[in-house]
Order: structure tokens, then C-alpha cells, then sequence
């Protein structure tokens, strides 16, 4: 009689513990053909495809990523640092639009700058064709000295051969530089054109 009693209670208390066991799920993915397959353990066919377990209600209990090859994995990350760089260049591209705007609140303010940005440059080469022009003059004394030796130029003195020199290549020193700020002024432009170009759907936002 006790035996019996013994028994029964260890049935009774393996019953009471399968009952607190959580209930098996149900696994369910739509496989490449575009089928719905359940199964009560994970599918083979969907290992390539996200997996849903659910319970036995029908809610979702967890998501279960697919398996990947070395190779899918490589190329998997590969579009998510793509994506992250996309969405860094989309944030650093706002930053850069709410700059602009703070600086250029209007296309007079840019307007503005343009013009004074072309100014200097504009001074700038001014003052060059102005030494061009006292270099053409002392060019004009040089030539008139050499005219005594225009029968022989290697009887002048080496004096005056080196001014001429000196003048020569100090004519070539101040075309290089108004050259170069030509092409600086070529670049402002391009500059204020590529920020009046993202600035203008800006202004008219405002």
C-alpha cells in the first residue's frame, strides 16, 4: 500500500512537471517558390530565408536568420557597410545644406561673396599686367641700349645682356602667375555655381 502511494505521487509530480515544460513550436517560411511550409523544428528548405517560430496561438515567439555561406556572409556585410556609408554621406550631406544656408541665407548673400571672392583675384592680376607693363618699359631701355650692338649682340656688355635676361624670364614669372589666377577664378565660379546649384531648392523650401 505504501509502494502504491510512493508511485503515484512520483507519476503525479512528472505529470505537474511536463505540464510546466513550454509547448513545442511551430516553425513556418515561404520557400523559394513562394510556398508556405510549417514544420515542428526547423526547416531545411527556407535555411537560406528568415524563419518564423511561433506559438502554438500563432504569435511569433522569435525570427530565426537564415544560414549563410562564408561567401553570402561576406557580401551580406558588405551591403550593410554600404548602407552605413550611404546613410554617413546622406548625413554629412544634410550637415553640409544646413551650413550653407546658415552662411548663405539668400542668393544676395551669395551674390555678394561671389563678387568679392572675384574682386581680389581681379586686384591680383591687376597688379600683375601693371608689372608687365613697367617690365615692357624697362624692356624698351634694354633694346634702345642694344641697338649700338644690333650689327654684333655679342660685343654688348654683359651687363646689359643679363637685364635682358633678367627682364625675359621676370615677363614669364607674371604671365604664369595671371595664367594661374585665371584658372583660380575659373574654380570660384565653379564653386559658387556647384553651392547656388544645391543652395536655390533651399531657398525656395524657406
Amino acid at each position: 500500500m505504501v509502494f502504491s502511494l510512493a508511485a503515484a505521487g512520483e507519476a503525479q509530480a512528472q505529470q505537474s512537471g511536463a505540464s510546466r515544460q513550454p509547448s513545442a513550436g511551430i516553425y513556418s517560411c515561404v520557400d523559394a517558390k513562394g510556398r508556405t511550409i510549417t514544420a515542428d523544428r526547423p526547416i531545411a528548405d527556407c535555411a537560406d530565408r528568415e524563419q518564423r517560430e511561433l506559438s502554438p496561438s500563432g504569435t511569433t515567439r522569435r525570427k530565426i536568420e537564415p544560414t549563410y555561406t562564408a561567401r553570402e556572409q561576406a557580401e551580406r556585410e558588405e551591403r550593410e557597410r554600404q548602407a552605413q556609408l550611404q546613410a554617413a554621406r546622406q548625413v554629412e550631406e544634410r550637415r553640409r545644406e544646413r551650413a550653407l544656408l546658415i552662411r548663405y541665407p539668400n542668393a544676395a548673400a551669395h551674390d555678394k561673396e561671389r563678387a568679392e571672392a572675384l574682386v581680389q583675384i581681379d586686384a591680383v592680376i591687376n597688379a600683375a599686367k601693371k608689372r608687365l607693363g613697367e617690365l615692357a618699359e624697362d624692356r624698351k631701355r634694354i633694346d634702345d641700349e642694344l641697338e649700338f650692338y644690333k650689327s654684333d649682340p655679342s660685343k654688348a656688355p654683359g651687363s646689359i645682356r643679363r637685364k635682358a635676361d633678367d627682364n625675359a624670364r621676370s615677363v614669364d614669372v607674371q604671365n604664369r602667375f595671371i595664367a594661374e589666377q585665371e584658372e583660380e577664378k575659373k574654380r570660384v565660379n565653379a564653386r559658387f555655381d556647384e553651392e547656388q546649384a544645391r543652395l536655390k531648392p533651399l531657398w525656395a523650401a524657406k
